[in-house]
């Protein structure tokens, strides 16, 4: 949906730019808002913030996507799809009789933690994928640093994997859970259109920023696991079709 007023600029503020990876961005959370633009047909800037600590000016927590809309900092993904969805006048959530349909939420949600949780783990836990994550993440450290510095943020995050119970019993146990996650998906799939019905909305931006996420040369295994599913790697194509469709015509 298209808006009827003047759009505010908007600026989406995130790290870096992983277009040779086939993904705007590292993170799948970047990864959905640049989608939610481009169904949404909204132009806007990028802007890529050197360090991690440059976030904190608009965000507290220092994480990214930040969206700036007319200089007014709106941190989190999903409060970014709520604000695009009040400029559009209801451009990215179903609605049941003029309330929110859940279903978009609960699938949004499952995305950006339960699938998120995996992800997270496939890049920082998982030894077959470590040593390109720490290359593409710490690139820029000097390489005498670099071993060190990627080692403890490594094992903080590990850390917190293991508090969520992603990482606590075993490797094997991870991704015996992914796996099952998957097989779920893949029975959920649409043959056609989107997630809840013909048009893209929050829950496909969601399940699609996690998912393609998987599909980079940073996580193989995941990226293969994915692409073995054909109704669920064939919707992650149609979603990315479509986005891809609205910016090129944009």
């Amino acid at each position: 949906m298209t808006p009827t007023s003047k759009m505010p600029a908007l600026v989406l503020c995130e790290f870096d730019d992983a277009s040779a990876d086939g993904v705007p961005s590292h993170s799948p959370f970047c990864v959905k808002v640049h989608a939610a633009l481009a169904v949404l047909d909204l132009p806007y800037e990028r802007r890529h913030l050197e360090r991690p600590d440059a976030a904190k000016a608009f965000n507290a927590t220092g994480q990214v996507p930040v969206l700036l809309v007319d200089g007014v900092a709106v941190p989190d993904s999903t409060r970014i799809l709520a604000k695009l969805d009040e400029l559009t006048q209801g451009g990215l959530y179903r609605r049941v009789d003029g309330v929110v349909d859940p279903e978009d939420r609960l699938w949004e949600e499952l995305a950006d933690t339960s699938l998120n949780a995996f992800l997270v783990a496939s890049r920082w836990a998982d030894d077959r994928n470590w040593p390109l994550v720490r290359e593409a993440y710490f690139a820029g450290v000097p390489r005498p640093l670099r071993r060190f510095v990627s080692g403890k943020v490594r094992g903080h995050v590990v850390g917190t994997l293991v508090a969520r119970e992603v990482w606590r019993r075993s490797s094997e146990d991870c991704w015996d859970r992914f796996t099952s996650l998957l097989d779920d998906l893949e029975r959920r799939s649409p043959s056609r259109g989107f997630w809840l019905g013909e048009t893209i909305g929050a829950a496909d931006l969601g399940l699609y920023g996690q998912l393609r996420s998987f599909q980079t040369r940073l996580t193989p295994w995941q990226s293969n696991e994915v692409s073995r599913r054909p109704r669920l790697a064939a919707y992650v194509a149609r979603v990315e079709g479509r986005t891809i469709a609205l910016r090129a015509a944009a």
